[in-house]
């Protein structure tokens, strides 16, 4: 197991008691290896959030791409994977919006998105909300809600949401909305895993083995 508390402790050494090749005392450097001890920290904590996005990974997840409307009214919507339910009781769910995100100021001021859970054939429309430009739904067919939220065709799901609370959390906002309408429709799910799609599950509309009655 990675123990996260120890990045500092890795470089904390005194690098002002080190000894040069010719075995001289190195002196006067307590500013540079100062510097030096920080970008060595700075380069293990990227190496270590490189193994801890690796083992975050290894749980592997659905894809959506989230949808809403800018304060002037165009559509925007973004990929995020970051999204679970939380609730039945009242209906609710949540999803990370990352601070850094094109759309972070959209998403942040809106009171309402839809959630779309993509389908298997859908790895393109989630590359394409992934990746940065400046408007994702360029050429896209896509049809609105009754609320006028965009709506991605060919999903096998969709969750209109109405904000119920924003919490910060570290370099992401965690979003809850309760759901307001949802629709199902059948097909396999685009998965992420490992940092790869996943595409080959078998079909939710195979037969299913009976379940016991309870009692």
């Amino acid at each position: 197991m990675v123990e996260l508390a120890a990045v500092d402790r890795i470089l904390d050494v005194p690098f002002d008691q080190r000894i040069d090749a010719e075995g001289l005392q190195l002196e006067h450097l307590h500013d540079a290896t100062r510097s030096v001890r920080t970008i060595g920290r700075v380069q293990a904590r990227t190496d270590q959030n490189l193994e801890l996005r690796k083992a975050l990974g290894q749980f592997a997840t659905g894809i959506t791409v989230i949808t809403t409307r800018a304060a002037d009214g165009s559509p925007v919507g973004l990929t995020v994977n970051s999204f679970a339910s939380v609730s039945l009781e009242p209906p609710l769910l949540l999803w990370c919006l990352g601070r850094s995100s094109a759309n972070y100021d959209a998403f942040r001021l809106a009171e309402r998105h839809l959630v779309n859970v993509l389908a298997a054939n859908q790895t393109e429309l989630s590359k394409r909300f992934a990746a940065r430009g400046p408007d994702r739904f360029a050429g896209l067919r896509h049809s609105d809600t009754d609320t006028g939220l965009p709506r991605l065709p060919g999903c096998i799901a969709w969750f209109e949401c109405a904000i119920r609370s924003r919490y910060d959390e570290g370099d992401h906002v965690i979003l809850v909305g309760r759901i307001e309408a949802f629709e199902v429709a059948p097909g396999r799910p685009l998965v992420f895993h490992d940092s790869h799609y996943v595409t080959d599950l078998p079909d939710a509309t195979s037969p299913r083995r009976p379940r016991a009655p309870r009692g």
